[in-house]
């Protein structure tokens, strides 16, 4: 029996899950701005309560890889590695795209199969028109690398003219009017990552040892992160 808590921090919703043998038995998520920091140590508190878990029992934390926000990867992974270390157990880090993309097969997809040709692309807003994304099968194999996309007509135009692609997650919003229309581009609205969506694929990487060095592991940030110049007196 493997008991996993997961942590998804990479985007502007937080939440955290608690999973058994794959199954979801515990879940906190909030959509309130800039509060991962002020919720996810009450969340894991709770979601274990909710599971009737000790955290002496968890047999690995998995926390959403990236790529995301620079602070709430940051976040997720710092809290991530203290419970690994305090409890001496495995770190996992699934990639938070194709978490997206399972979530968005088993939510939208349960019960019917995707035609073969149809792709799959989660994003996550990097700002501006820009764009984290991934393309993914019907089977939630990754078939084009993660990639940070400036938005235009011409972006996903070849590929559209193919297949027909899924958009979803809080980036998608800058494809929507540019694509609308395009009767390939497919479109799921009010789509977030989650926790919940971490749980079979950290439980797959848990089954097979597929664990990061807790000490060395690092967050896929895609870019580098550039601090911008603080605006009060006296600092510089």
């Amino acid at each position: 029996m493997a008991i996993i808590l997961t942590l998804e921090t990479a985007t502007p919703v937080c939440s955290v899950a608690l999973a058994v043998d794959g199954e979801c038995i515990g879940f906190m998520e909030s959509d309130a701005p800039n509060a991962h920091s002020k919720v996810l140590t009450s969340f894991i508190d709770e979601v274990l309560k909710q599971g009737g878990i000790a955290p002496e029992q968890l047999d690995a934390v998995a926390v959403s890889r990236g790529p995301g926000s620079y602070t709430g990867l940051r976040i997720g992974v710092s809290a991530a590695k203290g419970l690994c270390y305090a409890l001496d157990i495995p770190l996992l880090a699934p990639d938070t795209l194709q978490a997206m993309a399972w979530g968005a097969l088993e939510s939208f997809y349960r019960h019917d199969t995707p035609p073969a040709d149809r792709l799959f692309c989660p994003m996550i807003d990097a700002r501006r028109m820009e764009v984290y994304c991934g393309i993914y099968d019907n089977k939630n194999q990754q078939v084009y690398e993660v990639d940070a996309k400036i938005i235009t007509p011409d972006t996903f135009s070849s590929l559209l003219q193919h297949h027909s692609i899924v958009f979803f997650g809080n980036g998608s919003e800058k494809c929507q009017p540019m694509y609308a229309d395009h009767p390939n581009a497919l479109f799921i609205k009010g789509f977030h990552a989650s926790a919940a969506f971490l749980i079979p694929l950290a439980t797959t990487r848990c089954q097979n040892g597929k664990t990061e060095n807790t000490a060395y592991f690092e967050p896929f940030y895609l870019k580098d992160f550039i601090a911008g110049k603080p605006n009060v007196k006296g600092l510089f």
